[in-house]
């Protein structure tokens, strides 16, 4: 056994730990070198059917059952005891079913609503085709990040940061990966904090009816009542913990969203309803705002800025990977994801046509059925909706709480106290608060939103496969991921100016749920 001191074999670092994946060594040191060798080692490479063959048969039954002992334990060991005092990986017991509440949670929300929109601007035939393979394309997205979570034995990439710094370098992955993944993170919780204050205040309204109209709370009084539950809420520790809030946030989402189509399909369409798409005064007109509906939908499949960090959470050995639960739970999430996306998009687009209002099928629904939908019904839509928010704050905050805290133990050689982490997360919160009391229009920015986070979830993991993976190349596998990689490049600077666009057009003058 090596006598070296404990702090020459363990070394805690000095700088925040963005580019710092676990790679475990024939020594077992921790390296930060990436591994570029063509043959990976493992704990039982020498324990080959070679090296076996001149060895007597107590001696070989030995050495198979180390083998399968070392198969079983490889990951186990923390070779960064930084990662134990951090959110994401402070706790490494998920499974396929958290990894399904997460990826539910996170790929279901408000975001869905608005699909109709962007049907209204598209029609059936580019809006079906264009959702269709944006579906897929994610999909298959989704499974390259999966896969690139521990693309060599030994070494884990916890973070969408990490991955991006391994295939692109340290400062290149940095600047392509942390801007984009932050404003997702931060972006949809501010968005969160007024579509959930919003639709609180109209909860209220709606159960109280004429009595409480003396002295009602404002609507910037209603996001400060959300953000504290928003708050209290995020005490609770790391990722794992919040399986219960997510599982809560994926049903909540699944009800209202099927709520939302059913009881538009069941009414009696508005007159005069046209499936063309929206007459607008110019060829220019058209393009832009043809290009703000797929932003559109692009934006309605974010969540792959969490899936390393939920794949992560899991226990992983040699001989049982982190990334067959994850898929598992991926596979049955996104078969959810489908079931709610699908027919809001196309069950509001048949309802209510180019008659769509700009907040979506929840406005849609109030505005032409608000008297034929009971108060009691009404009530329950916006309790799902709150719930729902409520939930997906927590997920996408998660990584920033992260972030803040492995500054903090970076500094300080130790473990955020529960008054720090307490402390962290408060700040937080109310800083998304005054962005969404200064940006109230925030929420109503699905084009733009979707154009500028395009490329987490289109482009940079096709690039990430090529250059960790390194495929034969002019291959197939080489031309396909360099070409959607770069197709979701181009499709991230048009989405971007079609939002631009459409923001300026409008004037700022869009909230996404208010409804008439």
């Amino acid at each position: 056994m090596d006598e070296r001191p404990e702090t020459e074999l363990i070394s805690i670092p000095t700088t925040p730990r963005l580019s710092t994946p676990e790679i475990q060594t024939p020594s077992g040191q921790m390296s930060k070198e990436g591994g570029k060798s063509s043959t990976a080692w493992t704990p039982t490479s020498f324990i080959s059917p070679r090296f076996l063959s001149p060895i007597g048969t107590p001696m070989k039954r030995v050495l198979v059952n180390m083998k399968g002992y070392l198969e079983e334990v490889g990951h186990l060991t923390k070779l960064n005891p930084q990662d134990a005092w951090l959110p994401i990986t402070e706790s490494r017991n998920g499974n396929a079913h958290y990894a399904a509440f997460h990826n539910l949670n996170a790929g279901v929300g408000f975001q869905a609503l608005v699909l109709p929109v962007a049907f209204s601007f598209l029609g059936w035939s580019w809006g079906i085709v264009s959702l269709t393979i944006a579906y897929f394309w994610q999909l298959y997205t989704l499974w390259i990040l999966v896969q690139l979570h521990e693309a060599v034995p030994g070494k884990r990439y916890n973070r969408y940061v990490e991955l991006a710094q391994a295939a692109f370098g340290e400062r290149a992955g940095l600047w392509l990966a942390l801007f984009p993944t932050v404003y997702l993170s931060a972006g949809t919780a501010t968005a969160l904090i007024l579509i959930g204050g919003e639709t609180m205040k109209l909860f209220f309204e709606i159960v109280c009816g004429p009595l409480c109209t003396s002295n009602p709370l404002t609507t910037v009084e209603w996001y400060l009542v959300f953000t504290t539950l928003c708050i209290v809420l995020s005490q609770l520790p790391n990722l794992n913990s919040i399986a219960g809030l997510s599982l809560i946030g994926a049903i909540t989402a699944i009800f209202y969203s099927t709520m939302a189509w059913v009881l538009s399909v069941s009414q009696q369409r508005p007159p005069n309803i046209s499936y063309e798409p929206v007459p607008l005064p110019s060829f220019s007109a058209s393009i832009f705002s043809f290009l703000n509906a797929l932003g559109i939908i692009a934006f309605a499949f974010r969540g792959h800025n969490l899936v390393l960090e939920i794949q992560s959470t899991m226990p992983s050995t040699f001989k049982h990977p982190a990334h067959v639960p994850m898929w598992k739970g991926a596979k049955v999430a996104y078969f959810f994801i489908a079931m709610c996306l699908f027919p809001v998009a196309i069950g509001g687009f048949w309802a209510y046509g180019n008659l769509m209002p700009s907040g979506g099928i929840l406005n849609a629904l109030f505005a032409f059925h608000s008297h034929d939908i009971s108060r009691g019904l009404l009530a329950m839509t916006f309790l799902l909706v709150v719930f729902s928010c409520l939930s997906s704050f927590q997920i996408y905050s998660m990584p920033v709480f992260d972030s803040f805290e492995a500054s903090y133990t970076s500094r300080t050689n130790r473990p955020c106290s529960v008054w720090v982490r307490s402390g962290f997360r408060v700040v937080y919160g109310f800083i998304n608060f005054f962005i969404g009391v200064a940006l109230p229009f925030l929420s109503s920015l699905a084009g733009l939103l979707g154009g500028l986070t395009l490329p987490v979830t289109f482009a940079y993991p096709c690039f990430m496969w090529v250059l960790i993976k390194r495929p034969a190349k002019y291959s197939f596998n080489w031309y396909f991921n360099w070409t959607l990689g770069w197709l979701g490049i181009a499709f991230s600077l048009a989405f971007s100016l079609g939002g631009i666009w459409s923001m300026v057009n409008s004037g700022l003058k869009l909230k996404f749920f208010k409804p008439i």
